[in-house]
């Protein structure tokens, strides 16, 4: 297939060896470390799924581990040689609000833009993160595989990455106290008590808490019962399941999203980057659904438009 454009996307779109070779996606790859060696969250040749089981179950251990964004020139680097090939370019990244990869995505593709003013160079926020990223990817690279051109892949990414719906919980609240999204006092208390927080993407592109239950199957059913009330079929019937190693719990939930109609779902470990913020055993479920902004959305979408950027001649 000849491509007339390249899709990239940062490694926090935990997207698995089989995704990216079968939608042609190109990986920019965040650097982590873990008790002060570098770990690269994803590697050619190297499976992901390894790496990451081998990180979590160092963080479980007590590792010190930290994350760092992905450079303007490391961005810059890998999208050069595309440009040359006289080949337009569309990435999609985490967050704007989680992360500052997007800012320096924006920078790269400003930078380049001057130097090769006949490309189009679009930079896509996804609002979200982990599959959250990864399912819009895909469904742009579908797009592009089917002839769509490289302004339809965009547009549709910027129309219904509000509805890609992320639904998490943790194993451990120590890591949500250490990323400072809960208190000290709350964190001991929920460890007391079994609280068992649910996390979400929400309508500002962030990760927030909408709801906690007492007990860790509680917590499992709890993700099965957000798909079940937000879930839009027949999209939804594709759905992802990251966990950190707790691949049984993962393949519990699978089965609960199944009886609700889900058909194609994979199941992986979460992206390093994204899974050192939430610790071992947190559980995610990404889907397509309702529009993540309810009434504000109009408003929203006008305020997220200016985060993308269009450099062409």
């Amino acid at each position: 297939m000849i491509l007339n454009f390249e899709i990239f996307a940062d490694s926090s779109a935990n997207l698995t060896e089989k995704m990216i070779e079968e939608g042609n996606i190109r990986v920019i790859s965040y650097v982590c470390t873990c008790n002060g060696q570098e770990v690269i969250c994803y590697k050619n040749g190297k499976p992901f799924s390894q790496a990451a089981k081998e990180f979590y179950e160092k963080m479980a251990q007590g590792a010190a581990v930290s994350t760092s964004l992905i450079s303007q020139e490391r961005i810059e680097a890998e999208f050069e040689p595309v440009l040359k090939e006289g080949k337009d370019i569309l990435m999609v990244t985490i967050s704007s609000q989680i992360s500052g990869t997007n800012h320096q995505a924006t920078l790269a593709a400003e930078a380049l833009g001057k130097k090769y003013p006949q490309r189009r160079i679009y930079i896509v926020d996804s609002v979200n993160s982990g599959f959250g990223e990864g399912l819009l990817v895909m469904y742009a690279a579908n797009l592009r595989n089917m002839g769509e051109d490289i302004d339809t892949c965009r547009k549709w990414l910027e129309s219904n990455r509000f509805r890609l719906n992320s639904y998490f919980t943790v194993g451990d609240l120590k890591y949500l106290r250490k990323g400072g999204r809960i208190s000290s006092a709350a964190a001991i208390a929920g460890t007391i008590l079994n609280i068992k927080p649910i996390l979400k993407a929400d309508g500002n592109a962030k990760i927030s808490m909408c709801g906690k239950v007492r007990g860790r199957k509680k917590s499992v059913a709890e993700l099965a019962d957000y798909y079940k009330t937000y879930a839009v079929f027949p999209e939804a019937r594709t759905v992802a399941i990251s966990h950190c190693g707790c691949e049984d719990d993962a393949q519990a939930l699978a089965d609960m999203v199944r009886a609700m109609g889900a058909e194609n779902i994979t199941i992986e470990y979460f992206d390093i980057v994204s899974g050192a913020h939430v610790g071992p055993g947190s559980l995610g479920i990404f889907f397509i659904g309702k529009d993540r902004r309810g009434e504000q959305a109009a408003s929203a979408e006008k305020k997220m438009a200016g985060k993308t950027v269009n450099v062409k001649g």
